[in-house]
């Protein structure tokens, strides 16, 4: 039996948009920031186990000089650990290997083995409205409240200060992870690979929330003796993650992190100068200034 000309003819346009594959390009949105090739689930594991690399990796790292420098004694107590200056640079050194499994485990999982374009489903690219000048302006602002939320509430020491103040090679080592390595495999871990899988499935507003909160909370212990850093590094986790949200790129987060740890890290290299400059010209009696601030803010 023959088809009717004028069924044939309204089938046509039908069948001739049945191009193998189109289909599935309609229905498959492309992989990105928002769209990530991960699910929550390897998200937190991503999370977790990024965490026990920097809590397992430097411990192992001080093991063979631990072995050594105390071999035929007792075991040293954390007060004779935390007092020896060497164990204290070896420590903070073993933050390095950490963080680089860290990286490789982040690309892994983002990256599926290489399948994907990092840069892709991160958003290392810049939004139209939000570029590098914004993104170290801002950067500056936050340091610069920060340091008057630090000097507002008291600088108490942290644990971090009894770090930079063991020598000045675990100081500068320090400085050199908060800009080397730190800032893009934070950045990558929560910014990245949880911020990304948690909105699509909670939305921005709740996903912000939780991800502001994990990067702030993770860090109240490194802080706990000092109430104006946690404030600080709270405000700076919910600026982050909101600029992730309202950009849906990466680097403009990325960008604003390096700043603002690069400009701790060159205060923590010229530190001993600009004490000395202070030490020099203070007026008699007269303790305050900006200076002493900036001081006060690191301990």
């Amino acid at each position: 039996m023959s088809t009717p000309p004028e069924i044939a003819y309204s089938a046509q346009p039908i069948l001739s948009q049945r191009i193998p594959g189109a289909e599935f390009e309609l229905a498959t949105p492309s992989v990105g920031p928002d769209n990530p090739p991960w699910g929550v689930l390897a998200a937190v594991i991503t999370l977790i186990t990024s965490i026990a690399l920097l809590a397992l990796v430097p411990n192992v790292f001080v093991i063979p000089y631990v072995a050594y420098h105390y071999q035929g004694g007792p075991a040293p107590t954390e007060a004779a650990l935390l007092a020896n200056k060497t164990f204290v640079f070896l420590f903070v050194t073993g933050w390095v290997p950490a963080h680089l499994l860290t990286l490789f485990l982040v690309w892994a999982v983002a990256t599926k083995l290489g399948t994907f374009s990092a840069r892709e489903v991160f958003g290392f690219s810049w939004p139209r409205n939000f570029g590098p000048g914004k993104s170290v302006g801002l950067a500056i602002s936050l340091f610069i409240v920060a340091i008057m939320v630090t000097s507002w509430s008291g600088a108490q020491p942290t644990d971090l200060d009894q770090i930079l103040r063991s020598s000045r090679a675990a100081a500068l080592m320090m400085a050199l992870i908060a800009i080397a390595t730190a800032p893009l495999v934070e950045e990558m871990i929560y910014r990245g690979i949880l911020y990304s899988a948690l909105q699509r499935v909670i939305g921005r507003l709740f996903a912000v929330l939780i991800v502001a909160a994990t990067f702030a909370g993770l860090h109240v212990w490194q802080y706990r003796q000092n109430l104006g850093a946690i404030l600080s590094i709270s405000l700076l986790s919910v600026v982050l993650t909101t600029i992730r949200a309202r950009t849906g790129r990466l680097l403009p987060c990325f960008m604003i992190h390096l700043v603002f740890n690069g400009i701790q890290s060159l205060i923590i290299v010229f530190e001993p100068y600009l004490r000395a400059l202070y030490q020099h010209w203070r007026p008699p009696q007269s303790p305050t200034g900006a200076l002493t601030y900036l001081l006060h803010f690191l301990g």
